[in-house]
């Protein structure tokens, strides 16, 4: 399965690197504030989705662009997000990736993080670890927060969570050695496990965007939480990720900015 997955990133990586030389003459859709969709969007998720269903009819499909399919009728769900960092590819900025998970009764256990542009291939099983083009990875042993280097998002579609976020960001920077805002979740979490970051931290995540990333740091050898160090990520969206020594640092100075908001209730 975790072959399927891969040859279906990379056929939907071709589609992407053939379209970055006429990303002026593509059809560009505003689905929402700050949110947009464009053909190669539509057309690698159209290439992931036939690639998985030849090999696997009867399994589910949660896409991005596609909606869902199937889920219903199957343990198995490949929650595919095609284009992750849309609107870095709109504007020519290399930091965009494939993103394709398999679920099996709710947990993931397959995921590939596939960056066209750089050819790196993120791939990780659940039991049998996480690699970047077959080299295995481990999380940083970074132990605080002093001199660690964090990834995050800006949550700029929702702007009602820009302040306890901001407070947040003015927390972490205090310490950290540096703070990146790349514009790629899932290569963000990827980074995460092939210890390019210390850690990661975002706000109004959907499942697409972070599903193969949370099981790379897991495999990796990460800690994986919602904003309050409960395990309820796909739930909220808002997601920590860390080692295990910079989860903990990570969380307390998080803690104090959440608002009702932020905070899950469950249900």
């Amino acid at each position: 399965m975790l072959n399927i997955a891969v040859r279906a990133a990379r056929a939907a990586g071709d589609i992407i690197v053939r379209a970055m030389d006429r990303v002026d003459l593509l059809n560009i859709t505003v689905k929402s504030r700050n949110d947009f969709v464009s053909d190669v969007d539509r057309q690698a998720e159209h290439e992931i989705v036939n690639i998985l269903l030849r090999a696997y009819p009867s399994h589910a499909i949660l896409g991005e662009e596609h909606g869902a399919q199937g889920l219903a009728q199957s343990d198995y769900v490949w929650v595919i997000d095609p284009l992750d960092g849309t609107t870095n590819f709109l504007h020519g900025f290399p930091q965009f990736a494939v993103s394709i998970a398999l679920f099996y009764r709710g947990k993931v256990e397959r995921g590939v993080v596939y960056d066209p542009v750089r050819q790196e291939l993120f791939t990780a099983e659940r039991g049998a670890g996480a690699a970047l083009n077959n080299r295995r990875l481990r999380v940083t042993k970074q132990k605080g927060l002093s001199g660690a280097l964090l990834g995050t998002g800006i949550p700029f579609k929702d702007q009602s969570y820009l302040d306890p976020y901001l407070g947040m960001l003015k927390a972490l920077l205090k310490d950290a050695a540096g703070i990146r805002r790349a514009g790629s979740a899932a290569l963000d979490l990827a980074y995460v496990a092939a210890g390019r970051f210390d850690g990661f931290w975002e706000i109004g995540l959907q499942k697409w965007d972070m599903a193969a990333g949370v099981l790379l740091v897991q495999e990796a050898g990460g800690i994986v939480s919602d904003l309050e160090g409960g395990d309820a990520y796909f739930e909220t969206g808002n997601i920590v990720t860390a080692n295990p020594k910079l989860h903990t640092p990570m969380l307390e100075l998080i803690k104090p900015h959440l608002t009702e908001q932020l905070r899950y209730r469950g249900g």
